[in-house]
């Protein structure tokens, strides 16, 4: 994005502000860094609200059982579940765009007000028992709207900040959106306390209100950026880097079984040890929420240490974990089950870190290899622009996990043996590619052949964040 470097911030009747010059360290101090902080705090808002409709359908199907009249299967509420994943998965990439096109503040008001319409839908459907299986898919489709969210406010708030601050700004907004997976089972948990397990549309009630408020605030606190543009030739190149698919595999595996097992771990219990609803929502919240807390840790592993270990390591004990997840699941061992699915969570967050976490280190490696002896300010260019692209497309691939995920459960507990074990098999090769693309092309080999596509060992990352 071009800036200025005239200090000084302040909006035009649009709330588009007149000059912006984050890296102008005297603008920073005086004015940009409240500024930011302050779009930084409606953008997690917004984001965390549109991550809770994304997944609202998971508190959903939890209480939709032959006792308020549903007769659905396990693999129809799978599909209900995996349904908004695959759309707020393929909406990333536009949406991201879009704050460009629009303004950060005024998309940010439109991404947050459309979420209306999914929830209230849902509030709507969910007490009419007979629609047909098919309305509900399309109401659960239109939910995929909140995954979009991501997307467009992670380019606004990157935009806000010098590169000395965006690693911070940029984890900060992720951990706040995917706190709202584990806040709308917390919400379903709280209306099966007070109103029992048969009135599903207070869950998506509770959000009308909520949305329209941070609607009003988005609306009246933040700002749009002066000449911010989505750079087209960045993507494109981009999409021709190897890495970048590389980066993205990985990143199914971290971000991908986070959302996915977020998505789909109350139905898993319902279905393997035939929890009732109650007892379903008073854990599903809690894998979600230290999921969430521990991404800054990896994160922080990966400033000390090298980011590409941190991943490897990581996705060796995910398999470990999934091996205890067959093990639990082939002897009907519900807290050998509990416990490794937690510490699945755990590790998908500190994974999710540390994999966002490679892509800066590696492209400046590609940086080097691809233009030997360019002058550094032109190699950092580079790695801003290519980086940033990256980020958006990992994304949006890696949010693809959770479909995987969904419809691996649902082939699994829809067959003869009506356990998750084939599930958790079909996991367990994926981690294990993982461990060895990790180890082949970021560990054992820190440059290939011709020099150009791994990163070099132990250098600094910049960048965090991601979803």
């Amino acid at each position: 994005m071009p800036v200025t470097t005239d200090a000084t911030a302040h909006p035009s009747g649009d709330r588009r502000l007149e000059r912006w010059d984050p890296e102008d360290h005297e603008f920073w101090e005086r004015t940009g860094r409240h500024v930011a902080r302050r779009n930084l705090l409606f953008s997690v808002l917004s984001e965390h609200v549109g991550f809770s409709v994304w997944s609202v359908w998971s508190v959903m199907v939890l209480f939709m059982t032959p006792e308020i009249g549903f007769h659905f299967t396990s693999g129809e509420k799978f599909l209900l579940v995996c349904t908004p994943t695959l759309v707020g998965a393929l909406l990333r990439l536009p949406y991201s765009g879009w704050v460009c096109r629009f303004g950060g503040r005024n998309w940010t008001v439109a991404a947050t007000a459309v979420l209306l319409v999914p929830t209230l839908l849902a509030a709507i459907l969910v007490q009419r028992p007979e629609t047909p299986f098919w309305v509900f898919l399309v109401v659960a489709a239109v939910a995929g709207v909140g995954g979009g969210n991501f997307a467009s406010s992670m380019t606004n708030i990157n935009a806000f900040y010098p590169e000395r601050h965006k690693g911070w700004a940029l984890g900060l907004n992720a951990g706040g959106g995917n706190l709202g997976v584990a806040a709308v089972q917390l919400v379903g948990l709280a209306v099966i306390s007070v109103a029992g397990s048969t009135s599903p549309a207070y869950v998506a009630a509770v959000y009308l209100p909520v949305i329209v408020l941070v609607t009003l605030a988005c609306a009246l606190r933040m700002d749009n950026l002066p000449g911010l543009r989505a750079d087209r030739d960045a993507q494109r190149e981009a999409v021709r880097e190897p890495h970048t698919w590389l980066i993205s595999l990985l990143y199914v595996g971290t971000f991908g079984s986070f959302i996915g097992y977020g998505f789909a771990f109350g139905l898993v219990l319902q279905t393997q040890f035939g929890f009732s609803a109650v007892e379903a929502a008073s854990l599903t919240f809690v894998g979600p929420l230290l999921g969430s807390l521990s991404r800054p840790v990896g994160g922080w592993l990966s400033d000390r240490f090298d980011a590409a270990l941190v991943t490897f390591w990581t996705f060796l004990a995910m398999a470990a974990g999934t091996g205890l997840l067959v093990l639990a699941s082939s002897q009907g061992s519900f807290r050998l089950f509990i416990g490794a699915f937690t510490v699945l969570f755990v590790l998908t967050g500190v994974g999710n870190g540390s994999t966002y976490k490679m892509i800066p280190v590696v492209f400046r490696a590609r940086a080097t290899s691809r233009a030997p002896g360019a002058a550094p300010g032109t190699e950092a260019r580079w790695v801003r622009r290519i980086t940033g692209a990256v980020i958006g497309i990992a994304g949006a691939v890696g949010a693809l996990g959770g479909v995987l995920i969904n419809l691996a459960f649902r082939a699994a507990y829809g067959g003869e043996a009506g356990t998750g074990t084939g599930a958790f098999l079909s996991f367990l090769a994926f981690y294990g590619l993982c461990v060895l693309v990790t180890w082949v092309v970021y560990l054992r080999a820190p440059r290939t052949r011709n020099g150009a596509l791994a990163p070099e060992r132990g250098a600094p990352a910049a960048v965090g964040g991601g979803a």
